[in-house]
């Protein structure tokens, strides 16, 4: 497994994130009808009033000292109870399948603890593959999970207490 590591971003960071985020909705344009804009970049979903709300943390994922993604945490939450919302996981995929993912989101869990919702829309079949795998291990074992439409797509909601409880 590489060498991994999870910097929180800071202001200056933005164009990056940015620049991340296009990669981002690139592979998300297979499961959803984004379209690309004249110029050729898809039309950025968070905006900086996002990024800069202050529920908002984002970190840049670094794998053998090179840049491999961003993950964000927010509170735009689904789930009753829920305090923290996974907003955003980007791994570059020279990255993918060696333990990055699997790594950050535990990193950013032990980071920020409380309740939490993870989901992913359900037409993403990597993602459903790699949270239902995850999200047993991350939780312990005690987690909920349910079927919601969000913002029109029929998605998989989890929820659980990080950290997961040992008693």
């Amino acid at each position: 497994m590489p060498s991994i590591e999870l910097h929180a971003a800071h202001r200056d960071d933005h164009d990056t994130l940015e620049s991340l985020m296009q990669f981002y909705l690139y592979d998300f344009s297979e499961w959803l009808p984004l379209k690309l804009a004249e110029h050729g970049y898809f039309p950025l979903g968070p905006t900086l009033e996002y990024w800069r709300h202050p529920a908002t943390r984002a970190f840049l994922i670094r794998a053998d000292d090179e840049l491999a993604g961003f993950i964000s945490v927010d509170g735009n939450t689904h789930r009753k109870g829920a305090e923290h919302n996974l907003g955003y996981l980007f791994v570059c995929r020279r990255w993918r399948g060696r333990g990055v993912a699997q790594f950050v989101v535990s990193d950013l869990l032990s980071r920020v603890p409380g309740q939490w919702q993870i989901f992913h829309i359900d037409a993403n079949r990597p993602a459903q593959r790699f949270w239902a795998g995850a999200i047993p291990a991350l939780s312990g074992g005690a987690f909920t999970c349910e079927q919601r439409v969000i913002d029109g797509y029929p998605c998989t909601v989890y929820g659980f207490q990080s950290p997961a409880s040992t008693a």
